[in-house]
């Protein structure tokens, strides 16, 4: 194993090399530009988890020392092209939802019920505003002051039950996180009186 100075080096290749800052760092080939001298190496995890990787930017005017350890003659199959209309499909959903929750959030004045309608928000998407009421699924409707008491739906659907459990388990979150910041508050030192 040879120091070389390449003008090229071979995607799938294995380089090591020491940088000037007398770090060690050996991966596979994944981009090199001669321009920049700039190599691209993929690297076993620094976590050590073998289904993750770490990417090595190494700027080669700054090393002190290039090994290639393997290097590969065949040209590897070029990456698959992206599916552009799937990327700007993906894009405008998410543009539109977003669109979509912000208008719902403007529709109630109630920061309870804008504190539902988020919390249901992250888990359905079919979720909308109707005046001052939640409705899901376009089949349940969730009145002021949107407890479980005002879940309005058929109570034999398994929908219905869902979202019955969910406001529940939100109002009980909610006076959890109340009981938390009261207990916070009251273990707090006092601040000290500004005196003149």
């Amino acid at each position: 194993m040879s120091t070389v100075v390449s003008d090229c080096f071979t995607i799938g290749s294995i380089v090591a090399t020491r940088t000037c800052y007398n770090e060690h760092i050996e991966g596979e080939v994944l981009a090199f530009d001669p321009q920049t001298k700039m190599l691209i190496l993929k690297c076993p995890s620094s976590s050590g988890n073998p289904k993750r990787h770490d990417v090595n930017i190494v700027n080669l005017s700054l090393v002190s020392d290039v090994q290639i350890k393997k290097e590969v003659t065949t040209v590897p199959d070029p990456p698959p092209s992206l599916n552009l209309h799937r990327l700007n499909t993906r894009v405008r959903n998410s543009i539109e939802n977003k669109r979509r929750l912000v208008s719902a959030l403007s529709a109630c004045l109630d920061p309870e019920g804008q504190r539902l309608f988020m919390a249901i928000a992250r888990v359905i998407e079919d979720v909308s505003w109707a005046g001052q009421s939640i409705r899901v699924y376009n089949q349940i409707t969730i009145t002021p002051p949107y407890k479980v008491e005002n879940v309005i739906g058929d109570h034999d659907s398994k929908s219905c039950n869902y979202i019955r459990k969910f406001v529940e388990r939100h109002w009980r979150e909610q006076q959890l996180r109340a009981h938390a910041t009261d207990s916070n508050a009251q273990l707090a030192p006092p601040t000290p009186a500004n005196t003149q």
